[in-house]
């Protein structure tokens, strides 16, 4: 018997899987997106919407079904563009059929998320058509044109964020200052472009640097800002949040200085911005506008946020003692409690805070509160009464001097650059020249330790100086804060403490010994 091949027609279609010969409306919507918000844009939007719901609404077997828009969105990323992720999820839910986009670039300019739509759309049975390019997806050669398309919108996208970047970085080289202005406390932008001081915000950012001088941690200042019934955010919020008080008491923007390009742009198709910590140059300008906060009392606030995080405790900066009082037998902070709280002999004391814990117990004693308040007046008194003697702070300034370390730290810069060209060579060489890897794994590591050793002792030395530079910074302070300083009508505040004080011992015989930021030193009796 013959061998014969009998040929059965196809009865749906390929990809839609609809009945061949069946006359049905194809469900059609467009896809419109403009990247900026700028007049021209805006007409453009608008120009495309418009075409769109005609040109589907005019056209024989096709149903109109909507026009999804992103205005003002880049195209590099589908993730947060919601017209678009709209539009998928409703061609999958099968509302749609066909989708009409102006090209490629306006639909991604994301090679993988480009290719990685359109297979999931043509996996449900739905099409898209690039007008400008002629692509019809269910095409055989729709993917392989898509590829190539996708990828030159890519590259361009790519060549675009490269001009920008060029064009922020030498702005930022030029020392041109820019800031959100409509989420920036204290400042408006002035004719020229510059920061200009707004009288009734800056109010509020003084207030908030004297709230922290005056002893109140960053958290109660939050807490107080929110409770106040007529005090916003820049941003026009109520609520105040930890960082946001801590961001204005670490601005450089607010003593009239403007350091620039604090974090930069890592990867252009995500946008996703990270904090700069040296992968990119960075340029500080200073006396670029009108201060709202002394530059003494902004590098006074920062020494003391830097010894709260150096210390590695909570502040509770109300009680203006905690994390300067220190235990002279043991070596551990003295901390507050209250006795008989609630009743009328409630009263707040200081103790040591290693009293009871271990297995020998420290025998320095309790102090009042009100007490230690009183011995420090009376050292201020004693310190103060008579003249300054300019040899303690003398000594404290070459203590505190940063040139040998600031030498150090530049040969270790200078070493650790070395280290990095090495292993860049060793795996320039690996990569080109076979050899045994055992040998080279060895050779790597060693290196690799060498590199890490030297980064390690850069920063130990850096802290030193940043160390050294908080607490000099600190000491003027204090100088300008004593010039006239009023000793015969002095009252105990917060301020004093946090001002005058660097820290204080309390001996196991009674003694009270308060050291201030000068490096001079008044014992007092506790008895």
């Amino acid at each position: 018997m013959a061998r014969t091949v009998t040929a059965i027609p196809a009865t749906r279609a390929l990809h839609t899987g609809a009945p061949l010969g069946q006359t049905t409306l194809r469900r059609v919507a467009g896809y419109a997106r403009v990247s900026t918000n700028h007049d021209d844009q805006v007409t453009s939007y608008e120009a495309q919407v418009d075409y769109y719901t005609r040109y589907i609404s005019d056209h024989a077997g096709w149903q109109f079904v909507k026009v999804y828009t992103d205005e003002g969105i880049t195209g590099t990323s589908t993730k947060h563009r919601a017209g678009f992720q709209q539009m998928v999820t409703d061609a999958l839910d099968g509302k749609i059929d066909l989708i009409i986009t102006k090209s490629v670039s306006r639909f991604a300019r994301n090679t993988v998320d480009s290719l990685t739509t359109v297979r999931t759309l043509k996996d449900k049975g739905v099409e898209v058509f690039f007008e400008k390019e002629g692509i019809w997806t269910f095409d055989a050669k729709g993917e392989l044109l898509i590829t190539i398309m996708s990828s030159l919108a890519q590259e361009e996208a790519r060549s675009i964020s490269e001009n920008v970047t060029w064009g922020h970085r030498k702005r930022f080289a030029d020392g041109k200052v820019t800031v959100p202005y409509s989420r920036f406390l204290g400042y408006d932008k002035g004719e020229d472009g510059n920061l200009v001081v707004n009288p009734e915000q800056a109010k509020l950012v003084r207030r908030i640097y004297g709230m922290y001088l005056e002893g109140h941690s960053i958290r109660h200042i939050a807490h107080t800002l929110t409770d106040e019934p007529a005090t916003y955010t820049a941003a026009g919020n109520k609520t105040w949040h930890y960082q946001s008080v801590r961001s204005i008491l670490t601005n450089e923007k607010y003593k009239g200085d403007a350091l620039l390009q604090k974090s930069y742009t890592a990867d252009f198709l995500t946008k996703k911005q990270v904090i700069n910590e040296g992968e990119v140059p960075q340029y500080y300008v200073t006396g670029n506008h009108e201060a709202i906060i002394s530059p003494a009392v902004w590098d006074f606030v920062q020494a003391e946020i830097a010894k709260g995080a150096r210390d590695q405790r909570t502040q509770h900066r109300t009680r203006p003692f905690s994390s300067t009082l220190i235990c002279g037998q043991c070596g551990h902070f003295f901390g507050s409690k209250t006795w008989h709280a609630g009743s009328k002999y409630e009263k707040v004391i200081w103790r040591c805070g290693h009293k009871y814990s271990g297995q020998e117990k420290c025998a320095t004693g309790h102090i009042d509160d009100q007490r230690l308040k009183d011995l420090f007046l009376d050292a201020i008194q004693l310190r103060f009464d008579k003249p300054a003697d300019d040899s303690t702070s003398q000594a404290l300034l070459e203590v505190l001097d940063t040139s040998d370390l600031e030498v150090q730290a530049a040969g270790l810069v200078a070493q650790i650059d070395e280290v990095a060209k090495k292993i860049q060579a060793l795996i320039a060489h690996n990569a080109r020249v076979a050899q045994d890897q055992h040998a080279y794994e060895q050779k790597f590591n060693a290196v690799h330790q060498q590199h890490q050793a030297l980064l390690a002792r850069h920063a130990e030395v850096y802290a030193q100086i940043q160390s050294k530079q908080n607490r000099l910074a600190a000491y003027r302070y204090y100088r300008q804060e004593t010039t006239d300083l009023e000793i015969n009508n002095l009252t105990f505040s917060p301020y004093l403490c946090v001002t005058l004080l660097d820290h204080a011992t309390v001996s196991q015989h009674g003694t009270v010994t308060f050291i201030f930021r000068d490096g001079s030193q008044q014992d007092i009796a506790k008895d």
